[in-house]
């Protein structure tokens, strides 16, 4: 009897301990501030992307991304940075997962469904141009059209590379989820060309270790333009338009484009004829 009172007392005790415990962290937790909980947040997907987004250490930086910082932080939004697989792209802005992409997406292109991608999300201005370029080691004998006949080539999946890829005839592609990929395959020797944005392509192509890779300019696409999606109908599109006005008018987005000079001469400053 005595051991089963000594064991009831040990419990009360022990059950005391945890409510004075968890009553001691209640007590203790530092209380949102009305600010912070009304703070509005605007979700961003990318995915890694030289010079548009990419991490410097544990930092993500690049134009793109500080660009959006600059864009929201006018319109009094915090950003959340949301890597996404780019064939899911449509799926994520459709269910809300996030609220824009802005990751060098291209406006003027059809995906490989023949739909325009105008007619699946609404667009901003276009703020940047870019093509799709053909990545190569330069030993390996492909300088027209036709060498990329029988060649394995490397793409993003579900982007405007892998749609300009499929339509050298008689060349195969293959999809990967990120297009940094795409140039390593290149690179050890398991994919004979690549299929990525220019922008992109400048960051590796002829550096360090990439110094045998080439970009060979005669299969170039026509100009492309980047904007940034959303859901159609969503708000969000106007309000950032003027924004990007306004950065533009003050200096915000050339003074980005020097600090990342690879955009430089493709950025765009004058949304004048796209109202």
């Amino acid at each position: 009897m005595k051991k089963l009172i000594a064991l009831f007392l040990a419990a009360l005790m022990a059950l005391a301990c945890f409510a004075g415990c968890a009553a001691g962290k209640t007590d203790t937790d530092t209380p949102e501030t009305t600010e912070q909980k009304d703070q509005k947040i605007a979700v961003v997907g990318y995915t890694i992307y030289e010079p548009m987004n990419y991490f410097d250490g544990d930092k993500l930086v690049g134009f793109d991304t500080e660009l959006a910082e600059a864009v929201f932080a006018k319109l009094g939004y915090k950003v959340l940075f949301q890597e996404i697989k780019w064939e899911n792209k449509y799926t994520d802005l459709n269910s809300d997962a996030i609220d824009c992409v802005w990751n060098g997406f291209t406006a003027n292109a059809a995906d490989d469904d023949g739909i325009q991608r105008s007619e699946k999300v609404a667009f901003s201005y276009n703020y940047m141009e870019n093509r799709q370029v053909i990545v190569t080691k330069k030993d390996a004998g492909i300088a027209a059209a036709a060498d990329l006949k029988g060649k394995m080539g490397a793409a993003e999946g579900g982007s405007a590379g892998e749609s300009y890829g499929k339509s050298f005839e008689g060349a195969n592609i293959k999809a990967f989820d990120v297009q940094t990929k795409c140039i390593f395959e290149v690179n050890a020797g398991t994919a004979d060309f690549a299929v990525v944005d220019e922008q992109l392509a400048k960051s590796y192509v002829g550096k360090g270790d990439y110094a045998n890779l080439q970009i060979v300019e005669a299969l170039s696409s026509d100009v492309e333009f980047y904007a940034i999606g959303f859901k159609k109908g969503n708000p969000l599109v106007k309000a950032v338009n003027e924004q990007l006005e306004a950065l533009a008018a003050d200096g915000t987005i050339a003074e980005l484009a020097e600090k990342y000079p690879k955009v430089k001469n493709s950025v765009i400053t004058d949304f004048s004829n796209q109202k």
